[in-house]
């Protein structure tokens, strides 16, 4: 038993000395690379073992034959030990100089692509993580492209509707100023008209802009899906009996929510509005309610015939007014953008569908705890 742990002491102390030198190389070689630190872990597994046969072969007092026998294996050990690490450290520098490159390309041109080759586990994971990356930021630039065209549109729009009331405000002051009208009380309603138009675009470009810069001022309270609906049948009433359009909302559940009413009563507002001004005469526009597990979802139900498939992705975008035929006369393409605006701001989710007939947007609030 002595024996052996004067064995085991003996090379303890040859493979110490052994590893205290190569993790004096390591620390003195850690910004060269990794090639050259497999290497010198190879050459320190090798000369530590070396070092503790050596010792523990001394200790026994082996014949001058033996110790060189036992020499030399460990030294053809520590050839291929090192060979091994040098061709494992190669093969990674090449993989890692490979997705270095593929890396720069990745901020030059902004698409990632992972070097072809086999490479380590970490090295495959961290190029699947740039591509997941590249991914992303691609989308981002697609959103952001998109966000940028629909602003060119909207500024597009916005100046041609503002200049057309504008042109017609301009006329009629002249001809009140000239006392060439021949109807002056039909003039001042009609710029009473077209101001609280311009007024109405402007409250919604504001409300628009704050929105985006997520400054919306909301004061929630707890009310019922049964107070909201109705509100917004009560004002949207006589544009229905304006257009001939029967509203329709008994399948209402009296959930509960936390919202801004003011601001929640707009967006039902807004919907019902376009549903009726889509719809012909003698169609119906369907108001409903219903609780589902944490969700209350609201859904306005029209008869204009349904969005084309390719603009359904569209609506919610600020500007976007789709058709001719689907443009009302005083839109600016600015209510369901600050529909989903204000939706989201609740913690909610607006969505678009197609039904036989005509369309369906639903709003989906978290029910009030």
């Amino acid at each position: 038993m002595r024996d052996v742990l004067l064995i085991a002491l003996y090379a303890l102390a040859g493979a110490a000395a052994a590893g205290a030198l190569g993790a004096l190389a390591l620390w003195r070689l850690r910004h060269r690379s990794v090639a050259v630190s497999l290497t010198v872990v190879a050459a320190v597994s090798v000369t530590a073992m070396f070092a503790g046969t050596l010792s523990v072969a001394r200790a026994m007092f082996l014949s001058p034959h033996d110790l060189t026998v036992v020499t030399m294996v460990c030294a053809m050990a520590a050839v291929v030990s090192l060979a091994a690490a040098l061709l494992l450290g190669r093969w990674v520098v090449a993989r890692s100089k490979a997705l270095t490159v593929a890396a720069r390309d990745f901020g030059h041109s902004g698409s990632f692509a992972a070097p072809d080759g086999d490479a380590t586990a970490e090295l495959t994971a961290l190029g699947r993580e740039l591509a997941a990356t590249s991914a992303k930021l691609e989308e981002s630039r697609a959103r952001e492209r998109a966000l940028d065209a629909s602003r060119r549109e909207l500024v597009a729009w916005i100046s041609h509707d503002l200049r057309t009331p504008l042109a017609g405000l301009r006329a009629m002051a002249e001809a009140l100023e000239d006392g060439v009208a021949e109807e002056p009380q039909r003039y001042l309603r009609q710029i009473r008209a077209e101001s609280d138009r311009l007024d109405a675009m402007v409250g919604d470009l504001f409300e628009l802009s704050r929105i985006h810069a997520g400054v919306l001022p909301l004061s929630p309270s707890r009310m019922s899906v049964y107070d909201l609906v109705d509100d917004a049948l009560t004002g949207a009433e006589p544009l229905a009996r304006e257009h001939g359009v029967r509203l329709v909302g008994d399948r209402v559940d009296a959930a509960p929510v936390e919202v801004d009413g003011k601001e929640m009563t707009r967006v039902l507002g807004n919907l019902l509005v376009n549903a009726i001004r889509r719809t012909p005469a003698d169609g119906t526009v369907a108001i409903a309610a219903r609780q589902e597990p944490g969700t209350v979802v609201l859904s306005v139900t029209d008869a204009c015939g349904g969005i084309p498939e390719d603009d359904l992705p569209r609506v919610f975008d600020t500007g976007w007014r789709g058709s001719e035929a689907r443009t009302p006369p005083a839109g600016a393409g600015l209510g369901l953008a600050i529909v989903r605006g204000i939706v989201e701001a609740h913690a909610g989710r607006v969505t678009v569908c197609n039904v036989p007939g005509g369309c369906r947007f639903e709003v989906s609030l978290p029910t009030a705890p």
